[in-house]
């Protein structure tokens, strides 16, 4: 059984940033890919980002991909997202999320989930 929690979000500027980080617990292995996933009110659950065991396999969202890097610390078990120059657009819950596929990318190939942390980003 593997836990995932969220922290970092807040309320934030546009042209700001923050940073999400997500803590495992339980039973996780360094193969294991970990993902960010974000879903605002009325739209489904959108893949941000995701990063490999290694960091070998790194994938960005379009939307995200200049702005937002994410990172994994193995011996930490904790996977962070970098989240720069934000916009409203940005404002959604964000899930951490964890695969046991090599290069999963759709909410239904990863097998744990966080409780969300919420990410607000005014204009």
């Amino acid at each position: 059984q593997v836990q995932l929690v969220e922290s970092g979000g807040g309320l934030v500027q546009a042209g700001g940033s923050l940073r999400l980080s997500c803590a495992a617990s339980g039973r996780t292995f360094s193969s294991n890919v970990m993902g960010w996933f974000r879903q605002a009110p009325g739209k489904e659950r959108e893949f941000v980002a995701a990063i490999g065991w290694n960091g070998g396999y790194i994938r960005y969202a379009d939307s995200v991909k200049g702005r937002f890097t994410i990172s994994r610390d193995n011996a930490k078990n904790t996977v962070a997202l970098q989240m720069d120059s934000l916009k409203p657009e940005d404002t959604a819950v964000y899930y951490c999320a964890l695969s046991n596929l090599y290069a999963p990318v759709v909410p239904d190939e990863y097998d744990y989930w966080g409780q969300g942390t919420q990410v607000t980003v005014s204009s």
